[in-house]
């Protein structure tokens, strides 16, 4: 669990509430339905509007990974490609057939698969390009679904701030309802500013270096299977591959 993420969220919310107190207010007021549901509907509307559903899906299913990252066993996958490639040299290839069947990795047993079948290197590495190229295509759009909700959100604020003043200017007469008025206008702006800085935009550059490290992780699982193919020393493998995440 990524408690960076966490810790970072707590300490932006607890500044905002705890300046609010020093300054005489009250949590309560800045708790307002109205401008809750302008903000948070119109942000998830707009973005629903102009993201494909696959893409909106993914970035649903994405989210979680700002507190619980994928697992990229750096080390292990280095060990077992180091494993591999002595097997390979002891064995051959086909000494590896068992491993391509168990591998829990998606990715490295597709990478596997294709050594076991006798792809010439080079053909392994631009079938396996291709398929990195396209999950990181993906997960790249998905993450970029919260970083337009992030420019949406300010936005949204100021029409709920603008709803909020027409609301004051219809009820002049009636000084009991100016109040509510007021706080739906300013409260709207809050809410749209404070998700836009302290959430979407934080969370879709999160996301985004995580897709990176992803890509990176399985661009060394790729070299790695291109080395065995080549025929490279185990030794000489490891040493190109620790350099991927010095």
């Amino acid at each position: 669990m990524d408690m960076l993420s966490l810790i970072g969220v707590a300490i932006a919310l607890g500044a905002i509430l705890g300046g609010n107190a020093l300054d005489g207010g009250h949590a309560e007021s800045l708790v307002q339905l109205t401008a809750f549901i302008v903000v948070i509907g119109g942000t998830v509307g707009a973005v629903m509007v102009q993201t494909p559903i696959r893409v909106f899906v993914r970035a649903l299913k994405m989210a979680p990974w700002v507190v619980r990252p994928p697992d990229l066993d750096v080390n292990g996958t280095i060990t077992r490609i180091i494993k591999w490639s002595a097997i390979s040299r002891k064995e051959g290839l086909l000494g590896l057939e068992q491993y391509s069947e168990t591998e829990k990795d998606g990715f490295s047993r597709r990478c596997l698969q294709l050594l076991v079948d006798g792809s010439e290197p080079e053909s392994i590495r631009s079938i396996m390009e291709l398929d990195l190229g396209n999950s990181e295509s993906r997960d790249m759009a998905a993450a970029k679904v919260f970083e337009s909700a992030g420019g949406y959100a300010p936005t949204i604020g100021i029409l709920g701030a603008v709803m909020g003043l027409i609301h004051v200017m219809q009820n002049l007469s009636d000084p009991s309802k100016l109040g509510a008025g007021i706080a739906v206008a300013f409260v709207a702006t809050i809410y749209g500013v404070g998700l836009a800085n302290l959430i979407l935009l934080p969370v879709a550059h999160k996301l985004k270096s995580l897709v990176h490290a992803k890509a990176q992780y399985r661009e060394m699982v790729t070299e790695g299977i291109v080395a065995i193919a080549s025929g490279e020393n185990p030794r000489v493998i490891e040493r190109r591959l620790r350099g991927y995440f010095s």
